[in-house]
Formats: structure tokens, sequence, C-alpha cells
């Protein structure tokens, strides 16, 4: 049993190790002003959208981009129909965009799929343009999303992330659960990170990068399961920084079933297992070379659940071993819970600072917002068994139906504020 508590000792301290200047990131956006922007330039953006059987809600994300404040003769709306059998491609071009179809049973995913679509726009729109969005078809962007995008950019960054919201917080604990994590993530992780100077991380789908990133990389190399990350690192490693842009905010649409969201993590999950395995020594290197982004992105996709997995299982594993040999459990079930608590303690506290300090860009009722806060850490901790799962189970991409339309949200009745 001392040996328990030893590796439990030895978890907590590699913890505080990886994990603890996160904390230091929370007060960064109360502390420290965004700096004013420089005269924003009249850029031309292409709009690029990966959809596979999205008919429920693509014509939203395109009504959406069609109502923003920036100037419409800039902005060209690109959709790729991707091994579809519904009617996304129709809805696509009633809807006014420029949609591409693809069929490829094979070359599976986002990131084919982007590459599809950029080398489609490489030979028909041979003058290029200044920057590339890149949405999902479930999302919805706030009216002045593109002009606050376009004012970071017109700053001179590169590769630009947005403030990630969701639109159906409040359907149950595990949407929640997601959209309260990446409205931490992007509060508390990319605006700090932007306030201070350091590197972002795109994650998944609203961010803008240049013609010249473009130039750089080709159309689109990025094929392992979480291409976001996969481009993020490829470009930090590279000395590139990602910016934020905490103004342009876009909702999308989160897992309701655990099934759904087992599924998408273990991707996720898998996805930063190859991140790893093709750009680890790229990111140890950078962090000897004294790159706190290369450090920060390494902690982003190593161990946090694997150390809790290793941890929880040890105690796990004495206690079963006492019982079967007829001994005392009591050592084993009192480190298993003091781990538990500590656990769950921490994961709320990052919950409920969020819900407070982001109360009111939450679209849900009150009693809602607090329930979700504890709940918050329940969700998290499920990400262990998906963690260990990913390191057996072969995983592949699979999309994930979406449904949430903006007629559905006006529909509802629990105290949502959003902006359609």
């Amino acid at each position: 049993m001392e040996t328990l508590r030893w590796i439990n000792f030895a978890v907590s301290v590699l913890f505080v190790v990886c994990y603890a200047y996160q904390f230091f990131y929370i007060p960064v956006p109360w502390l420290k002003k965004d700096r004013p922007h420089a005269a924003p330039k009249a850029n031309r953006y292409a709009v690029l959208i990966c959809a596979r059987n999205e008919a429920a809600v693509i014509g939203d994300l395109i009504a959406s981009i069609r109502s923003q404040t920036y100037d419409q003769s800039l902005v060209s709306v690109f959709v790729l129909a991707d091994n579809c059998t519904d009617d996304t491609a129709l809805i696509a071009r009633c809807a006014g965009a420029v949609c591409y179809e693809r069929s490829n049973r094979e070359q599976v995913g986002k990131g084919y799929a982007l590459q599809t679509l950029l080398h489609y726009l490489d030979r028909d729109y041979p003058d290029g343009f200044d920057g590339y969005f890149v949405f999902d078809a479930d999302n919805i962007l706030a009216p002045d999303y593109i002009q606050r995008m376009n004012e970071t950019f017109s700053d001179g960054h590169d590769i630009i992330t947005s403030y990630r919201n969701s639109k159906n917080y409040g359907d149950n604990w595990i949407s929640a659960g997601y959209a309260l994590w990446f409205l931490r993530e992007s509060r508390y992780l990319n605006h700090a990170r932007h306030l201070l100077g350091t590197s972002c991380a795109v994650s998944g789908t609203g961010f803008l990068f240049s013609r010249k990133v473009l130039q750089e990389i080709g159309p689109w190399p990025f094929h392992l399961l979480t291409e976001d990350i996969e481009f993020s690192i490829h470009q930090i490693t590279r000395g590139r920084k990602v910016a934020f842009c905490p103004d342009a905010v876009l909702y999308d649409e989160q897992p309701t079933t655990f099934r759904q969201s087992w599924r998408q993590r273990q991707r996720w999950a898998k996805g930063y297992i190859q991140v790893f395995q093709h750009y680890g020594r790229d990111l140890i290197q950078g962090i000897f070379r004294g790159s706190w982004s290369c450090f920060d992105m390494s902690m982003n996709i190593m161990p946090a659940f694997f150390l809790s997995a290793v941890s929880i299982v040890c105690n796990l594993s004495s206690i079963v071993l006492g019982l079967m040999g007829g001994g005392s459990v009591q050592t084993a079930l009192w480190s298993l819970g003091e781990l538990l608590l500590g656990v769950y303690g921490t994961l709320f506290v990052v919950g409920a600072i969020t819900t407070a300090s982001e109360w009111r860009a939450i679209g849900t009722s009150a009693w809602k917002k607090v329930l979700y806060a504890f709940t918050f850490p329940l969700f998290m901790a499920t990400y262990i068994p998906i963690a260990i799962s990913a390191l057996f189970q072969k995983v592949e991409w699979k999309p994930i139906e979406h449904r949430v339309s903006a007629a559905e949200l006006r529909r509802r009745k629990d105290g949502t504020a959003l902006p359609f």
C-alpha cells in the first residue's frame, strides 16, 4: 500500500509539472487588454466547407455567411459535398455556394476533403484569395464574425482561430460538457496565449489561414485523425504562431448521445497519439530550443488522461488484489477516494470559473448553467476509458450526425440568447 501512495504522489507531481501553468492563464484575459487593431484591409476570402450528409444544417451556415456585416463582394463560399447520399449539394447551391462533389470511400476524412476542395480552387480560381476560412457544416456565425476576423488578419497574422460557442449547450450533460470545454479553451487557453504573445491552437473549425500559408504547405497535406491539431503543430514547430480573435464568435452543434461522444473522442485520442508519433520529436526539440509554444502544445496532446488512467488502474488493482488475498483494502479505497475527489474538485473549479465568466455567452437557462458545471467533471472523466480504448483499438474517421437547425433553436423556450 505504501507503493500505491508513492505512485499517486508521483502522478500528482507530474500533473503539477505538466499542467499547473494553465491556472496562471486564468487571470490573463482580465488583467491584460487586447492591443488595438491596425486599419482593416479589404481582403478577399474563400470560405471552405466540407460536408457529408449535412442537408439539415448547411443552409443555416451559408445563410449566416451571406448575412455578414463584411462586404459580401469579398467573400466566396465553396462547399465540397463529400460522399453524400442526401441533398447537401443541392441545398448548398440553392443557398448561393459554389459546390463540388467528391466520391472516395478509401481516402475518408476531413483532411482529404479539404485537400480535394483546395485542388479545385487552384484549378478554377488561379488568382487565389487573401485568406481561407474553414468551417464545419453545422456551424452558424455571429453577424460580425468575418469583420472581426478581418481586423485581426489585417494586423498581419497568418493563422487565426476564433471564439467557439455552441448551439445546443442545454440539451444534456454531454453537449454541455463539450460546450464548456470549448468555452474554457477559447477564453482561458487561446485568449490568454494570444495576449501573452505565444501560439494558440486551431480546434477543428472556425479558423482562417493566409495565402502565404497555403503556398507553403500546398493543398492541405494533413490526414491524421485530428488534422486540426496536426496543422497547428506543423506550423508551431516551424516557428509560426496561431493568433486568436476573441470577438469572432461561431456556434457549433455538440453530440448529445454517449455513443456519438465516445466515437468522436476516441478518434481525438487516437489522433493525439498519431500526432505525437509524427511530431513528438519536433516538439521535444522545440522545447529544448526554448519554445514555450512547443511545450504548451505537447501538454495538449500528451499524457493528462493517460496519467489519470495509470493512477486509477493501480488503485483498482490494489483493491482487487486485496480482496482476492483476503487482506485489508481500506488504504487502497481511501487512496482512490482521495484521487477521485481531487480530480473532481479540480475540474469543477475549472468548469465553475468558465461558467461564471462566460455566463452571458452560454445559451441556456440559469439552472442548467449551474447544473452542468457540476456534471462537467464527470464528462471529462469519461475521457479516461476512451483514451485507454484508443490505445488498443483501430479507430477510423466517421461522420457525426447534425440535426439542430436555426429554426429549431428559435422554437426552443429554455432561455437561449443566441443571435439567430
